[in-house]
Parts: C-alpha cells; structure tokens; sequence
C-alpha cells in the first residue's frame, strides 16, 4: 500500500503502546503508517465511575466517529473496552496474540488485610468490585479512575487505602513492576481483557486484506466466544460479568461469571466442548446462567443504573415496590420517625364514650400503655380503613370510618352521642378535625400519644415526583428540599397541605399506598 496508514489511538500512555505495538507490526509488513492520538470520553470524565456514566463504548466512540469520518484508516482499542456491537459501518479487522489476562493486586505494607474484617480496596470496575465484595463481604470498596500511573499514586496517596486492582496486561506492557502484588488467580476477568484489537471501515477492502496479517486466530476464536457470551447476556460495562476462554488439546475451557453489584449473588457456568464445536459454548452458557436467576439479576442491574425518578417518604416493601411500572426507578426512606408517649392511667381509667384515632400510631401508643382490656371504649371513630381494621383487631369494634380526617369531623359535628370527645394524636397535627368539633360545640380532650419528628433526605436531581402518605411528610420533605416535583399524596387531608407549596398535586383514589403507587404508574404509563 502506497498511502500511509493512520492509526487512531487514544492518547493514555497504555493505548499509545498499543497503538505502537500495531505500528511495528504493519512497518515490519512494509506499510508507512502514522499515529493519531484521540482523547476520549472516559479519558475526559475522572470524577465518577464508569458504571455511573451509562455510555456504552466510553473509551471507543471518539475514534469510531474519526474512522467514520475518514480521519483515520484503523483504530486500535483494548478489546475489553469495545461494545459487542460495532457500529454500522465498522468492522473488526483483527485481534493481536493475547497478553496476560489475570487482574493483580497492588497492596502496601503487607497483605494482612485479606484476613481482616476491615480493608479498602480501589477499582473503578463493577466487575472486580463484585468478585471481590463476593469473596470478602466485609470490605470497602472506592473508586478508582485514571491512567496506570494516576492510580498507583492515588493508592500511594491515600494512606487509609490497603490495595488496588489493576490489569497485569498493563502494567506489564508499561514495563511496571510494583513491589507488593498478588495474582488474583480466582477472579474470573473481563470479556477479552488483555485483547488488543483493530478496527477497520467495512468499505475499506485493501485495509482489511492488510489487518488479516495481524490477527491470532486462537485469541479471535477464544474472544469472540467470551464477547457472544456477554453479548446474548446483554451486559455491558455496567453489569459484572466475567469469561475466559482457552484452547488445550484441540478442545475449549470456557467459564462465566454474573454477579450482582453487591457481590452477595452469583451465577458460575463452566463448559469444555470440541474446538470445532466452539460456536455453541456462548449460547449454552448464556442460557444456563439465564435459567438460573441470571435475567432476574440481569434485570435488577439495569433497573439499578437508572436515575431514580420517583421517592417515597415511606419506606415500602418489597411487595410495594414490584408494583411499579417497569420505568419508575423508587428510593424510599422514613421521612417522619415515632416515638411513643408514656399515657398517665388516669385517662382510660373510666371507660369512655366518644374516642377518635386517626392513625395506627396512636393503635401502638395505647397498645404500648395498656392492654386491650382496660381500653374501654364504647364508640370508636377512625380515619382510613387499614386503621379501622387494626382498632378492630386489637382493640375493639369501630362505629364509624372516615377516609380522611376532615370528612369525620363533618360526619359527627352532624351524628355524635353526647358532646365530648377523646382524640389521641401527634404533637404535630395538621388536620382540621378538632378546629372544626370546636366550632361546633364539641369538647376535644387531646391525648398526646406519640411524637412524630422530622427526618427528611436531600433526594436526588432525577427525583420527578414524590409520595407523601401524611401533611407531616409533606412538611419533612420540605426541610430539605424545594417543592419543584409532582406531589403524589394518599389522601385528601395530605394533598391540602401540599397544595400550599407544589403546583402539581394528584391524589389518590383510596388511602392506600398502593393506590399511591397506581397514581405514580398512570404517569409514567401516559407520559
């Protein structure tokens, strides 16, 4: 070829040695060829880790759009950073002879640590991260970003860090040799990892007839099968999975890895077949780790690297939260924390003819102060139909519901017998209920049963709506947050205070939190 070919690279150190490496081999062939470094955009971004960044190809885009737009002739990538889908128009054109493919430990001082309780380990992969949280439960991982030489010294810097994961592929390439490290041997690696590879423009005939020259058979068979693997498993830089393929005695090792971010679960597959049967190793070995929890694990992940966008100010269950639709990402915490009172015996101590509770709290509070015997009560009034039911379990039978506390008031301002009534309630009441028995000629003795403190959290910027299941969470929230999302409430009562802070208020159709979450679902459905 008489033109010079110019090899795109990224501009790190490690990728200008592997673009060198590329250069020797096709200037050994004969060909005149040329270096031009890109900066990507994982180069670019240091301040977070790449399983947060949410973009396939970080370190591969920049130079598909050069080579797109003829800027460059091939490319030169470590392999385990390239999506399994290459983009129209591009095309691998070889892969070199593999280098080391293990991951190694770099510590400091000593490796007392791996026996401890406590260690900080660094790594910037979800992958390593899950492995190693799999293995040592108990251990704090933090990220690491950079190139080889910014990490090490990071490790050096941060004099509370025991050790850091590192590629022995590039460290060995960059020629260095750290004092203290271990071979990870029992950590399954990234798909190709160790891998370098060149990409060509598919319409490029002469440029791939010359890249054929360059490529190892061995390590494109054993790559491919671990990069199906991944592929059929749909993962990406943002889920951890592991697979290593080798050729011994014409016949193919292969094992692969799933594992949760967390590194509590995980799914092995290990498969050897006939080197002329390779082709069906990733699809057997994708299926067996899908039909054993891998696409509920799989699922979990995704949902996980998606910006939440709905909050409750009531932590939910987990049977609450497989309600949602499939696009609503929930965080959910205790925006309002009880603390029951102590009640002085002398208020139940004659039975008592009206009493109103308007929340399961109170139901705990007396429970907590008396047993359901001396709770004498001959007509009991209740806010909402799950209070109902627990008054009715455990303490005796309910005259009258109400689903807010409003619509009670109203309800025995026009039927209560006698003109007295016992309300046990929070130290913080934003209801109306004893204004409007007042107004009315009806005496409310209220029974400080429990506290209700504020305990709100910043929520996110992603967060479009949040549920609030009482006026008091909505007042919580409002601690720590602007009234800048939409207001999902349980009730009426709730969405009035509301209403005198967001703009978009929707309420409920039952006093429910399930009927809550239906709200949220009709959002997300129609939007």
């Amino acid at each position: 070829m008489s033109k010079i070919i110019r090899i795109g690279t990224r501009d790190s150190q490690l990728a200008l040695w592997q673009a060198n490496a590329v250069q020797q081999m096709l200037e050994k062939l004969g060909h005149k060829t040329k270096i031009v470094p890109v900066k990507s955009t994982g180069d670019l971004v240091q301040n977070k880790p790449l399983y947060e960044l949410g973009i396939t190809g970080i370190f591969t885009r920049t130079l598909d759009i050069a080579m797109l737009n003829h800027d460059i002739d091939i490319a030169v990538h470590s392999l385990k950073d390239v999506p399994t889908l290459l983009p129209k128009g591009i095309v691998q054109a070889a892969v070199l002879k593999r280098g080391n493919i293990k991951d190694l430990l770099v510590y400091k001082n000593n490796e007392e640590f791996l026996s401890q309780r406590d260690a900080i380990i660094a790594t910037g992969s979800l992958r390593r991260r899950a492995q190693w949280l799999n293995r040592y439960p108990t251990h704090t991982l933090t990220d690491l970003r950079g190139n080889v030489n910014t990490r090490l010294q990071k490790l050096e810097d941060n004099t509370n860090w025991n050790a850091a994961i590192f590629a022995a592929a590039g460290l060995g390439r960059l020629g260095i040799k750290p004092e203290n490290t271990v071979n990870l041997d029992w950590m399954i690696p990234a798909p190709a990892q160790g891998t370098i590879m060149v990409t060509a423009l598919d319409e490029d005939e002469e440029i791939k007839e010359i890249c054929k020259d360059l490529n190892h058979e061995e390590t494109e068979i054993c790559t491919s099968i671990e990069r199906k693997f991944l592929n059929l498993l749909e993962g990406g830089c943002t889920a951890p999975i592991g697979a290593l393929a080798f050729i011994k005695d014409e016949e193919v090792h292969f094992k692969g890895i799933l594992l949760s971010t967390d590194g509590s679960k995980k799914i092995e597959v290990n498969r050897v077949e006939r080197l002329d049967k390779h082709d069906t190793i990733a699809q057997y070995c994708a299926d067996y780790i899908i039909e054993r929890g891998g696409k509920s694990l799989m699922d979990t992940i995704k949902r996980s690297s998606i910006p939440t966008n709905i909050y409750s100010t009531k932590s939910l269950t987990k049977d609450q939260n497989l309600l949602f639709n499939e696009k609503v990402v929930a965080e959910s915490s205790d925006f309002i924390k009880i603390s029951l009172n102590r009640i002085k015996p002398q208020v139940v101590r004659n039975p008592i003819e009206n009493v109103i509770i308007t929340s399961k709290n109170s139901v705990e509070a007396l429970l907590h102060n008396f047993s359901a015997v001396e709770l004498q009560f001959k007509n009991i009034y209740c806010v909402g139909r799950r209070t109902k039911r627990l008054v009715e379990k455990r303490i005796g039978l309910v005259k009258h519901t109400e689903k807010n506390a409003k619509a009670l008031a109203e309800y025995l301002v026009e039927y209560i017998d006698g003109t007295e009534v016992t309300y046990f309630c929070s130290d913080l009441r934003l209801d109306d209920l004893p204004t409007i028995l007042s107004e009315n000629n009806i005496t409310v003795n209220e029974v400080e049963a429990y506290q209700t403190k504020y305990d709100a959290e910043k929520i996110k910027d992603s967060v479009e709506g949040v549920m609030f299941y009482s006026p008091s969470t909505v007042q919580s929230y409002l601690k720590e947050n602007e009234p800048n999302t939409i207001a999902f409430c349980i009730g009426t009562t709730t969405a009035s205070e509301a209403k005198k802070h967001f703009n978009d208020v929707r309420v409920a159709k039952v006093p429910t939190v399930e009927s809550v979450i239906e709200l949220v679902n009709e959002h997300f459905i129609s939007a």
